[in-house]
C-alpha cells in the first residue's frame, strides 16, 4: 500500500504539469483570475479526478515494484519452498486490491461526478473556446419524446437565456393527431418551472370539426426542462450514478435514439475499479520470478501491458459510444481480454 500511494504521487504531478504546460496561456489571459481560485475550483477538482483514474494502474506498478523487490531478494524462493502455493500467495495481494477497488467505486459513483462538475464549470468560463461554449449554450432543430402520446419539437432554443424559437407541441391518439400547439417564442421561468408562451395558436381536432384557439401571451406548464434539451456526453461525468441513471431511464422514455455516451460513462465507472483484480494477477504472474535484468525488466513489461491496457480501454469507449452497439460489452472488452491474458498468467505461475 506505501509503494501504491508511492507511486500514485508520482504520477499526479506529472500530470499536473503536463495540464499547466497546456493552459497557462488561458489562465494568463484572464487578470482577474488569482492563484487561489485556480488550485480551489480547478487543479484540486483535477487531483480527484485523476488520482481515481490512475489508481488500478498505480496499483499494477506497485505491485510489479514491490513483488520484484521480493524476487530480487530471493523471499519468493523461501515462501515456495516454505510450501506455500501461489494462490496462498496472492491472498495479501487481492486484500489491496479489495481496498483499491473498493475505494475507487465510491469515488467513481459519488465523489468524482460532483468534483467534475465544478472543474468542468471552471474550464467552461476559463479555458473552452467560444464555439465549445457556445454548444453547451443552444441547440438547433430538436425533437423530444415527453410521453407516449405528446411530442415537442423546437427550432432553436438557448439554455443560458433560457428562451427559443418556433416552438410545437403535438399530442397523439395512436397515430392520429389529436391536438397541436404551435408558439412563435418560449421561455423558461426557473423560479416555478412554468413556460411562457407567445404568439400562440392551438388547434385541436376533433371527428368532424376542428377548433382553433389564438392569443399573444399564456403560461403552461411541460415535462421537460431546457437541461434536458442538451445531449453532451461531457455532462454525463457531472451526473453522480444515481441521476446518470434516471436521465438515462427518463430519456429512454422519451425517444432519444443514441445514448450510448451516456451508457458508457455509467459502464466505466464499474469496470475500471474491477480492473484492479485483473492487473493485480498480471503483475504478480509478471514479476514474481527472478529475471536476469532485475527490476527494470519487469517494469519495463509492466508499463508496455499498462499502456496495452489504456489504449485498448480508449478505443472501447470510443466504439461503445457509437449508435446501435452494444455499450455494456463494449466497455467490459478490455477487461475480458486482460481477464483471460490473467487466467492463463496465473495458470502458468501455478507450475
Amino acid at each position: 500500500m506505501v509503494t501504491f500511494l508511492f507511486t500514485l504521487l508520482i504520477l499526479i504531478p506529472i500530470a499536473i504539469a503536463i495540464d499547466i504546460s497546456e493552459k497557462i496561456d488561458n489562465f494568463l489571459e484572464h487578470a482577474d483570475l488569482s492563484f487561489y481560485q485556480i488550485v480551489d475550483e480547478y487543479y484540486k477538482n483535477f487531483i480527484i479526478y485523476y488520482a481515481n483514474t490512475f489508481m488500478p494502474l498505480a496499483l499494477f506498478i506497485a505491485v510489479i515494484l514491490f513483488t520484484s523487490k521480493l524476487s530480487n531478494n530471493t523471499e519468493i524462493i523461501a515462501i515456495t519452498n516454505a510450501k506455500v502455493s501461489f494462490t496462498r500467495f496472492l491472498y495479501p495481494y487481492f486484500i489491496g486490491a479489495t481496498l483499491i477497488t473498493i475505494i475507487s467505486l465510491a469515488m467513481n459513483h459519488f465523489v468524482v461526478p460532483s468534483s467534475s462538475k465544478e472543474r468542468k464549470k471552471f474550464e467552461r468560463e476559463y479555458i473552452n473556446s467560444a464555439r465549445q461554449k457556445n454548444e453547451l449554450k443552444s441547440v438547433k432543430e430538436f425533437s423530444l419524446q415527453l410521453t407516449d402520446s405528446t411530442y415537442i419539437f423546437i427550432r432553436s432554443f438557448n439554455t443560458e437565456r433560457n428562451s427559443g424559437y418556433d416552438f410545437t407541441s403535438e399530442v397523439y391518439d395512436g397515430i392520429k393527431l389529436k391536438s397541436k400547439l404551435v408558439a412563435n417564442r418560449i421561455s423558461y421561468n426557473k423560479k416555478d418551472s412554468t413556460f411562457k408562451l407567445s404568439n400562440w395558436k392551438l388547434r385541436k381536432i376533433y371527428a368532424d370539426r376542428d377548433s382553433i384557439f389564438s392569443g399573444s401571451k399564456v403560461d403552461t406548464v411541460f415535462n421537460f426542462t431546457p437541461k434536458d434539451l442538451i445531449y453532451k456526453s461531457a455532462l454525463a461525468q457531472e451526473m453522480p450514478s444515481g441521476e446518470l441513471q434516471e436521465f438515462i431511464n427518463i430519456s429512454k422514455k422519451r425517444g432519444v435514439k443514441n445514448l450510448n455516451a451516456y451508457l458508457v460513462e455509467f459502464h466505466k465507472r464499474t469496470s475500471l475499479p474491477v480492473a484492479s483484480y485483473i492487473l493485480t494477477i498480471i503483475a504478480v504472474a509478471l514479476a514474481f520470478r527472478k529475471r536476469r535484468g532485475g527490476t527494470g525488466v519487469n517494469l519495463a513489461i509492466g508499463i508496455g501491458v499498462m499502456f496495452l491496457y489504456v489504449f485498448l480501454m480508449k478505443i472501447a469507449e470510443v466504439l461503445g459510444a457509437v449508435a446501435g452497439v452494444n455499450s455494456l460489452l463494449y466497455v467490459w472488452i478490455p477487461n475480458i481480454v486482460f481477464g483471460c491474458l490473467a487466467i492463463y498468467l496465473y495458470l502458468n505461475a501455478r507450475k
